[in-house]
């Protein structure tokens, strides 16, 4: 699940006489759409990557929590795998579910 908010767009284009494009310069932006700006385990930026990700980007995506919180997807499957027997969220405590 990949939520994201597109926050600018910028289109500079040259359009002659004859009605054809002739120079397209597009520009735009992202960020996830999270409450938080930085992961909860790791407390690195959600627009950054996790501390085990060289760069961000789909390899590093955000996860959400039936609870709403999010987090990198690498740091949540750390935390996940090393609760027993059962894990929490580490921001609510609450008994931790990927959301669908």
């Amino acid at each position: 699940m990949e939520r994201v908010e597109f926050q600018k767009l910028e289109f500079i284009s040259e359009v002659f006489t004859s009605g054809f494009i002739c120079l397209w310069h597009a520009v735009a932006s992202w960020t996830w759409d999270a409450h938080d700006e930085t992961c909860g385990i790791c407390r690195m930026a959600f627009d950054g990557c996790c501390p085990d990700c060289k760069l961000p980007g789909d390899d590093c995506p955000l996860i959400w929590g039936a609870c709403n919180h999010a987090f990198h997807l690498h740091c949540i499957l750390k935390w996940v795998n090393s609760q027993t027997p059962q894990a929490h969220c580490p921001m609510c405590r609450r008994e931790w579910q990927f959301k669908e």
